[in-house]
This record gives C-alpha cells, sequence and structure tokens, in this order.
C-alpha cells in the first residue's frame, strides 16, 4: 500500500458510509477521520467549535449560527465569511492530515479538497430507500416516516453544501472513483470493494 493512500468517502444518510469506512480504515490499519476533523479544525483555525460544529456540512444558517452572525454583524463580519471560515477550517485541516499519512476522511468535501492528490480514491456510498429508513428507524428510535423525513433533509443539506462549495453534484458518478450500493454489496463487501480498487490502482500507478 502506498504511504500517501488517501480515501475519502462520499455518503447518503443511513447507507453506513461511516461504517464501511471505518472499516477499511481499520483493515489497512490506517487513520480514520470523520467528526474528528471538527475538533481539529477548530484547534487549528481558532475558530470556536461550535461555530465550525454549527455549520458542519450545511451552507445554511442554523439557529446558532444566526446568532453567531448577529454578535459579530457591529464588527463588519458578514455572515458569508463566517460560514467561508468554518469551511475552510476542515477544508485546511484535510489537507494537513493528508500530508501527515494515508487515512480514510468521511464526508466535508474531502474529495474535493484533495483533488490534486496523486494517491486519491474517492468513494460514494449509496443504498436502497427502504434499507436506509429502517436502519434510520432503529438507530434514533423514530417511526418510519420520520426517519425518511430526516434521510431526505439529512442528505439534501449534505448535497447542498458539497454543490455550493465543489460546484459538483453530490453524488453525481463522475465526480468519483467507485459509486457502491450498500444494500447490494453489505458493508463488508463495501469495505472488501474500496480495499480491492485501492490495490488495483497501485498497481496501475506503479506501470505507469
Amino acid at each position: 500500500m502506498k504511504d500517501n493512500l488517501i480515501i475519502t468517502i462520499g455518503r447518503e444518510f443511513g447507507s453506513g458510509g461511516r461504517a464501511i469506512g471505518q472499516m477499511v480504515a481499520e483493515k489497512l490499519g490506517i487513520a480514520f477521520y470523520d467528526k474528528e476533523l471538527i475538533a481539529m479544525a477548530a484547534d487549528d483555525s481558532g475558530l470556536s467549535k461550535e461555530i465550525i460544529e454549527s455549520n458542519d456540512e450545511k451552507p445554511f444558517n442554523s439557529f446558532f449560527y444566526s446568532l453567531a452572525m448577529d454578535a459579530r454583524s457591529a464588527f463588519g463580519q458578514t455572515e458569508t465569511s463566517i460560514n467561508q471560515k468554518a469551511f475552510l477550517a476542515q477544508f485546511n485541516i484535510i489537507k494537513k492530515l493528508a500530508k501527515e499519512g494515508p487515512c480514510v476522511i468521511v464526508g466535508r468535501c474531502a474529495d474535493y479538497a484533495l483533488s490534486d492528490h496523486e494517491n486519491l480514491i474517492s468513494i460514494f456510498i449509496t443504498a436502497d430507500m427502504e434499507e436506509k429508513i429502517s436502519i434510520v428507524s432503529s438507530l434514533r428510535g423514530i417511526s418510519k416516516d420520520k426517519a425518511l423525513d430526516l434521510i431526505q433533509k439529512t442528505n439534501k443539506k449534505r448535497a447542498n453544501y458539497y454543490n455550493y462549495y465543489t460546484n459538483r453534484a453530490w453524488g453525481a458518478s463522475g465526480n468519483y472513483d467507485l459509486c457502491i450500493n450498500s444494500s447490494r454489496t453489505g458493508y463488508d463487501g463495501a469495505a472488501e470493494l474500496i480495499i480491492k480498487y485501492s490495490q488495483i490502482k497501485e498497481k496501475l500507478l506503479e506501470i505507469n
């Protein structure tokens, strides 16, 4: 395995993207980053963890974000500047982590941030809606109707965030090396596919 292997995972809510990413990282013996990026970006940028968290994969206002914006308006800071600073804080920490060694990074436009990385593998995980509903309903202890609503709202936020900052279409197959339906492969099968692909790509890089 190349020392600079970076695997990014975009995922639909309820598709198991985080769990699959963890499996891949464990099997390859490399670092894994998801929510950890929030605290790391806060420490690195000097922004508060709350500011970054309130904008995490959300391009538009949250209630906390509105309060933060109002508190800063007197100092000439705009909504856009705060929002972009929160995005750039995670963007920059993602770039730094990629330089430190191989890892798996979930979400947060990591595939875009690292698009010029030589050994980047970008993945998108989807799943059948009925399975996503069942998983979210069970994990959150909510009805299937509420699970469906939560899935749709969460995926809309993720798509808006990604599209807004990358000028690409979230989930569009042409933006990724592999798009995997975890309902068809299972989590273990999806992880094995990703690892197999990384081995194929490594061989191709050696040839070229």
